[in-house]
């Protein structure tokens, strides 16, 4: 019988402080456990501390989990909770991604100062993001637009938004929602069109293989819609190599026992894309994914990847 808390490890924005109480308050309600037997372990990671430069300068995706994932590794966590999106495609060895949490909102949010909508924006006007693929979209639909790397906590990016350094900055709708901050967002960016980030609103538990007692708490909140379409998505990116160094979007939606993917690649000033569209059975997720990569990289050629990095 377990004795002492399981240890939860988490950044300590206070998107990630909501999600890994979203996470604790479910296994509560799941298991009949008291808040006393969780212990929430806040690490500060390198992608925190450096907020100056885009990930994709100083190292990709990995830079927001590689603290909470060394203690993870040597026991000192029980599991660790991210942005799923934030979570690289080849994990340290001994350690998968056990659990999804019911996924949220997908989709990008606009928050315009000059205007709404990012089609309405003033010719010339200086859009922030951190995000290659927000970016390279965004120069897709806009080619006038000024896009500058915009990083930092939600509030900051806000705040630089309220100064006027942009015109409009994009945040995911998901990360809105989890902080109580919708009122802020002027526009929503329908996928179809505007493609979010794979594994965008979904929330991840990494825990170590072969911990039985881990897998069997874990289960009990463990979403399999959202745990299905983030597979397929995430084996899209392993095919093409994904990381914060590549414009990549794609989103898998289930429906019964099936799965539909759309993905697509895009080069960072927008001028150059491949499209896919895919389906087939949901137990077939990953597989589905890392064939609609195959796919698109066949098409795309070996240059097209050349000419973006």
């Amino acid at each position: 019988m377990q004795t002492k808390p399981f240890r939860i490890g988490t950044r300590g924005s206070p998107l990630a402080l909501a999600q890994a109480h979203e996470a604790r308050d479910r296994l509560m309600a799941a298991h009949g456990l008291p808040e006393e037997m969780f212990e929430i372990v806040v690490l500060t990671t390198t992608g925190d501390r450096i907020t100056d430069r885009s990930l994709s300068e100083i190292g990709g995706k990995g830079l927001f989990t590689q603290e909470l994932e060394e203690k993870l590794v040597i026991g000192e966590l029980d599991f660790a909770v991210h942005s799923a999106k934030d979570m690289a495609t080849t994990l340290p060895e001994g350690l998968y991604l056990s659990a999804f949490m019911p996924r949220e909102d997908i989709r990008d949010a606009v928050i315009g100062r000059t205007a709404a909508k990012l089609i309405d924006l003033p010719h010339g006007a200086t859009v922030g993001s951190s995000s290659l693929r927000r970016q390279a979209l965004i120069r897709r639909m806009r080619p006038d637009i000024n896009v500058i790397t915009f990083r930092g906590l939600v509030d900051t990016r806000l705040r630089k938004l309220a100064e006027g350094q942009v015109d409009a900055t994009l945040l995911a709708l998901a990360g809105l929602k989890r902080l109580g901050k919708v009122d802020v967002l002027t526009d929503i960016l329908e996928p179809d069109t505007f493609p979010p980030a794979p594994a965008q609103g979904a929330i991840a538990i990494e825990s170590r293989i072969g911990d039985e007692r881990m897998d069997n708490l874990l289960a009990a909140i463990n979403d399999t819609a959202t745990f299905d379409a983030v597979s397929c998505e995430r084996a899209f990116l392993g095919a093409l190599d994904g990381s914060c160094r590549t414009p990549i979007g794609g989103y898998a939606i289930c429906e019964g026992d099936q799965i539909k993917f759309s993905g697509l690649i895009i080069t960072p000033d927008g001028r150059h894309q491949h499209s896919i569209t895919i389906d087939g059975n949901r137990r077939d997720a990953a597989a589905l994914g890392t064939r609609a990569g195959q796919d698109v990289r066949d098409r795309a050629g070996t240059t097209f990847f050349d000419d973006w990095r």
